[in-house]
């Protein structure tokens, strides 16, 4: 697992990794890996009424234990050479576990086209960040879908995998990885109605905490950025947070909401905050702001959890 001290290297270089240069190429990416796992294990697993439900379930726990006890033979292999080679090894592969700088490149190409009045070219950019399709949206509409964006993968993208790893050591944060990968990919109604179910449910029950823990400091962020507010962040997130469908997704999403004063609408589905005034493309800057402060409070949180780790274990 490591000790608490390597652990708090291995973090720390990671993120800088992350924010240094970005994602890994695709060949060399183990979330990528990961993807091709669910992939074949979805060709080979039936799909149907509650068959696929167990069958679904079944998949799920085999392509996680799969990757956690890679990253358990990882972590023994790389220690077995040396505590350094632990560090760096390691630290490349918790990057692989999430991404700051991408989230934020993807956010700000679609503010920059918006800004620019390229709404067309917004809402092709906006594919990278959202799943439903963006080809109808309008120019608020593309940008309040961004902000939602940001918001919620606030907890997936960076805050979850850390919280994880500051727990259970890098083979939680693979764990993390690898069942949010199952959840993007099969985790949604329609083609995967049944055989997806575990793995949305298991991916809801993984962020639980990180979810809420994430929204909490979007309002204490909110404290410190300008044009934020935080009374408006903390009652909209208690209020609106049981909107959407996922059980997660609006804690972050309606704090943001709050806190910027607008409103945050996915036609047929929710809508949370009250749109005191449009929202813009500068919505999307204190998005990323806030993503940022988010980064660095969660960050230290993870920090601090892994050390007190490192001393108990």
């Amino acid at each position: 697992m490591g000790t608490g001290t390597e652990d708090l290297a291995v973090l720390t270089l990671a993120v800088a990794l992350d924010l240094a240069f970005g994602e890994l190429p695709v060949r060399f990416h183990p979330t990528a890996w990961m993807g091709r796992t669910v992939a074949f294990a979805v060709k080979l697993t039936p799909g149907n009424g509650w068959t696929g439900v167990v069958s679904g379930g079944v998949m799920a726990a085999l392509v996680a234990g799969l990757w956690v006890a890679a990253a358990v033979f990882a972590v023994r292999g790389l220690h077995g050479i040396h505590d350094l080679a632990y560090i760096l090894v390691g630290a490349v592969l918790l990057k692989s576990t999430f991404s700051i700088r991408m989230l934020h490149q993807e956010a700000a190409r679609v503010r920059g086209l918006l800004a620019s009045g390229d709404t067309v070219n917004a809402r092709r950019g906006l594919r990278s960040l959202v799943s439903r399709d963006p080809s109808r949206l309008s120019s608020e509409q593309t940008a309040a879908a961004a902000v939602e964006s940001v918001s919620e993968n606030m907890t997936d993208s960076f805050f979850g995998p850390w919280l994880f790893f500051a727990v259970f050591g890098l083979p939680g944060a693979v764990a993390y990885r690898a069942v949010n990968t199952l959840d993007s990919m099969v985790g949604y109604r329609g083609e995967f109605e049944f055989l997806g179910k575990a793995s949305a449910r298991l991916d809801d029950l993984l962020n639980l905490i990180p979810a809420r823990v994430t929204a909490l400091l979007l309002v204490f962020a909110s404290l410190f950025l300008p044009g934020q507010r935080a009374a408006g962040a903390w009652r909209i997130m208690w209020r609106d947070h049981s909107l959407t469908q996922s059980p997660n997704a609006g804690w972050a999403m309606s704090g943001m909401a709050g806190a910027l004063g607008v409103e945050l609408e996915k036609t047929g589905h929710y809508r949370l905050g009250e749109g005191t005034r449009p929202v813009g493309s500068q919505d999307i800057t204190q998005a990323i702001r806030s993503m940022y402060l988010v980064a660095a409070l969660g960050l230290a949180i993870a920090l601090a959890l892994a050390y007190v780790r490192g001393l108990i274990f």
